[in-house]
């Protein structure tokens, strides 16, 4: 049975019951027999990398068969191919989706964690029509409009925030890509802002660019700033990433 922490307005829905190991869609079928007719899915891309915006969606899919769609999954398993054919499909059949981008300039003015949570919460606020409900990837997003529920990996298990998460890291790889034509020695094409070597060896050479993350440990250490090991403001890359670190697909 899957856990999950509410959020928003701190309302649990009676005896919804999940199984993690069911079909993608439970969690919507098991909120439309409660009343809820609208769910939303939410996922982001982008939190491990040091460049580049942080990329948030929320979508719905239609209930029923015209919400199933073959092969969806979370955005980080499927190959690039595979998150565009998916990419197509879901936009043609969602009932609303949006898409919000962090540039890196606000994640630096107000930290990542913050910036993804408005993030969310902008994503979420203003899907047309309005969800009646919400699940977030992860970790709960208080302050959303409307009764929310954060499912672990629920990029991997809830139809909805896997389409959200294709949508999401779509968009950002596509930034990125074209980040690459105004700083081609990064080749932000590659590695999409997440560390690798070539990455790293470049960052080292050259310092940061505009795209860079001030915050991020590497980044300041690149502009000659020392990071004391106490500075308990970063931890690792600043914050926990979602996403493992030197991650490109």
């Amino acid at each position: 049975m899957a856990t999950a922490a509410t959020s928003g307005l701190r309302f649990r829905p009676a005896r919804v019951v999940v199984r993690r190991d069911g079909p993608l869609g439970g969690y919507e079928s098991a909120l439309g027999r409660a009343g809820f007719r609208y769910v939303a899915g939410a996922d982001e891309a982008g939190r491990g990398a040091c460049a580049g915006p942080l990329v948030v969606a929320a979508c719905i899919l239609p209930p029923g068969r015209a919400g199933q769609i073959d092969g969806l999954d979370d955005s980080k398993v499927l190959t690039p191919a595979v998150r565009e054919r998916l990419y197509a499909r879901i936009v043609r059949r969602a009932l609303a989706y949006t898409v919000v981008v962090i540039p890196a300039a606000e994640i630096d003015a107000y930290g990542l964690h913050v910036a993804n949570l408005a993030g969310m919460r902008r994503a979420v606020g203003t899907l047309a029509p309005r969800a009646d409900y919400a699940l977030t990837d992860g970790f709960a997003v208080p302050g959303l409009a409307v009764p929310s529920i954060a499912v672990w990996k629920g990029d991997a298990t809830v139809a909805c925030i896997a389409a959200a998460s294709i949508l999401a890291k779509v968009t950002r790889d596509a930034i990125m890509t074209g980040l690459h034509d105004r700083w081609p020695d990064y080749e932000f094409f590659a590695h999409k802002g997440y560390i690798t070597p070539a990455h790293e060896a470049a960052l080292t050479a050259r310092g940061p660019c505009p795209e860079h993350r001030r915050r991020y440990v590497n980044v300041r250490r690149a502009m000659g700033q020392v990071v004391a090991a106490s500075d308990n403001e970063v931890v690792g890359l600043l914050d926990a990433p979602a996403e493992p670190l030197g991650e490109t697909a």
